[in-house]
Formats: C-alpha cells, structure tokens, sequence
C-alpha cells in the first residue's frame, strides 16, 4: 500500500512514515463497480474507508424525492469513520460513483492498533477532532446561511 495515500487522508495526517506502515497493516483491499452501494443509512457501522482510485457519492434518501447528494468524495478521502468512534448506524447511504479501489480498516483491527499505539492513537484522535470540527464549523455556517435566507 502506498503510504502516501494513508497521509492523504486527514485522521492519519500527523503520522509518520512508521506509524503509517503499522496503519497500512490493518487495511484491506476493497473493489465497487460504478453504481454499487458500498453502505446505507441504518446499517450497522464496522469500518472505515480510503479512497486509493475512484469516486464516492454520499447521499440521503430524502422521503418523497429521492436521492440527496451531499458530497462527491476523491482519491484520498476518508470516510465512514464515525460509526468506528461512536458505534452508531451509517448515518448518509455511499455509493461507487465510478469504479473504486479502496482501502478498510476493521473497527476491532483499528481499537486494537490504537490500543497499542499509544503515539498512534494520540495523533489519529487529534486528527479525528481537527475533522469533525472542521465539519461542524461547514454546518454552522451552512445553517446560518439557511436561516439568514429564511428570514427574508
């Protein structure tokens, strides 16, 4: 596994080129074909994803209309780990949008390096907070948007 890809995505950003090859240990490789669900909404949460080729579309079944994109994610991306932190259903459905390679980590691989990776975990988590939080900050802003416009 290229290891250059791992520090592409933003939890394992802060590791270096060791804790990147003890990460690289636990992942395995996944194949989608254009238009298969990797996950939907309500499903048990086991792992997360990297993307090394392709495109990932997170979308929503909105009741009445359809499908809702919320992102197209690239090569690089991570995504699906908050069901490996808060063990809570896959909150958004994800679909191969083209051809996909990527790469998995097992909830119980991931709390096992974690567990005895005490560097590892200290950087990973950080990197986990800078994310949400840079995610609740987009949220914030689109609902300020969305309720500056509804005022009108």
């Amino acid at each position: 596994m290229d290891l250059s890809l791992l520090k592409q995505a933003a939890i394992f950003a802060d590791l270096d080129e060791g804790e990147l090859a003890r990460v690289a240990e636990v992942c395995h490789e996944q194949k989608f074909q254009s238009a298969k669900t990797i996950f939907k909404e309500g499903e048990p949460g086991n792992r997360l994803y990297i993307i090394a080729e392709g495109e990932v579309r997170v979308s929503r079944q909105i009741p009445g209309s359809g499908e809702e994109a919320l992102a197209v994610l690239k090569k690089g991306t991570c995504f699906g780990e908050m069901a490996i932190f808060d063990q809570s259903e896959r909150s958004t459905d994800a679909i191969a949008n083209t051809d996909c390679l990527l790469f998995t980590i097992t909830r119980s691989d991931f709390e096992l390096l974690l567990d005895f990776n005490r560097d590892i975990a200290y950087k990973v988590l950080w990197g986990v907070v800078r994310l949400l939080s840079g995610r609740l900050r987009v949220t914030n802003d689109n609902l300020r948007s969305f309720l500056a416009m509804s005022m009108f």
